[in-house]
């Protein structure tokens, strides 16, 4: 979505809304930006995905985050640095089911792929291993489909069929 032109703050905002204890940018400053970029590149093949290239550029550039004092955000004594403007929002509504079908979609290939035997124990791994919102009741109870609105990156896998007794 950064890639999009949507504000790395306003994706943050969503995904803490949604109930997550922390947006994803703001993880992946924390993470640090190289070892982002790392996992991208090993995971990209995987999930046919492309690596983002404002990532490389941050990256090639030395911004690597929190451990470098500039990544997505800038920090000062390890906090980032935002104005007024930064935390306006833009009205799209639509920004936590974005953020979350993609990887509500990689959980249902971990089912169809028998990575998993059980939905509820996705739901389990996700809420207690990664901070999925607890009140959502995982990601496998949470799975609007967005691949109308917003193309073929919403795809549903086809593991969903399988799940809901309907061709996807």
């Amino acid at each position: 979505m950064i890639e999009e032109g949507v504000p790395a703050v306003q994706i943050d905002a969503a995904a803490v809304n949604f109930g997550m204890p922390m947006g994803p940018v703001a993880l992946a400053d924390s993470v640090g930006l190289d070892i982002c970029l790392s996992v991208a590149e090993n995971l990209a093949q995987t999930v046919h995905v492309s690596v983002p290239a404002g990532l490389r550029q941050l990256v090639a550039d030395g911004h690597l985050g929190v451990k470098s004092g500039r990544g997505y955000y800038q920090y000062r004594r390890g906090r980032p640095v935002k104005s007024a403007a930064d935390t306006a929002t833009s009205g799209k509504v639509d920004l936590e089911d974005r953020l979350v079908l993609r990887l509500i979609n990689e959980c249902v290939a971990c089912l169809r792929e028998r990575i998993v035997g059980d939905p509820d124990l996705v739901d389990a791994a996700m809420v207690f291993g990664t901070g999925f919102a607890p009140f959502r009741g995982g990601p496998m109870q949470y799975a609007p489909a967005l691949e109308v609105q917003y193309g073929d990156r919403y795809k549903p896998d086809p593991g969903w069929a399988v799940l809901t007794g309907t061709d996807v």
